[in-house]
């Protein structure tokens, strides 16, 4: 049944804008107004539900990836929060399979945003699949926080970190290596997820576009 998102309450008529937003372009920056804009109520009445542009973020992130993934390891409790992430990281890996495979992945990634001429399209196709991995990793990162297992801090610093590790670890998987590349690949990502869990430091404020 379709629903009529007027007979809403504001909080879930402003979810609903917002994840209709996401669903129509998943790399959409979802600012304040835009979205505000989008459900029919005032920046003021939106900020009122969700003060900030990252909490309406958390909340679309918490509600698409538990209705698309409600396996998510995230969420298995029989593991330690460090044992959840590292399987999630280890889940963004696994499509990138190893040797052949891996070297098709990269040579394809290669052709189509490396060789071509840096167009304003091919940018802006490439930066949405970024942003769709820095989101996930995000969420990721929240729901540990916010379970109290991981200490506050900068997560879209903190996610940015893994992304980078995880791209680096996907690109080895494509060139020349020892049989002890998996070993070498979990002792790395140990150490990334040790690192965001040791990392302390307060979440520095930035200006929220589109506010």
């Amino acid at each position: 049944m379709t629903v009529d998102p007027s007979t809403l309450p504001t909080r879930d008529r402003i979810l609903h804008a917002a994840l209709t937003m996401f669903g129509e372009n998943r790399g959409a920056s979802l600012s304040v107004r835009a979205v505000a804009a989008r459900a029919g109520v005032s920046t003021g009445s939106l900020r009122f539900h969700f003060p900030t542009q990252r909490e309406l973020l958390d909340e679309v992130l918490r509600i698409v990836y538990e209705l698309v993934a409600p396996d998510d390891p995230i969420h298995d409790e029989s593991l330690t929060a460090k044992e959840r992430l590292l399987a999630c990281l280890r889940q963004v890996l696994a499509p990138s399979g190893v040797g052949a495979q891996a070297r098709q992945g990269a040579t394809l990634l290669h052709q189509t945003f490396i060789e071509p001429e840096q167009t304003d399209d091919l940018r802006e196709a490439y930066l949405a699949n970024e942003r769709e991995g820095q989101r996930r990793v995000e969420h990721w990162l929240s729901v540990l926080e916010q379970e109290g297992s991981l200490p506050a801090g900068d997560n879209p610093r903190r996610a940015r970190f893994l992304n980078t590790v995880l791209s680096g670890l996907a690109l080895e998987r494509a060139l020349p290596s020892d049989s002890s590349l998996l070993a070498s690949e979990t002792n790395t990502l140990t150490m990334a997820v040790d690192a965001v869990f040791r990392d302390t430091e307060t979440p520095t404020p930035t200006t929220e576009e589109g506010n």
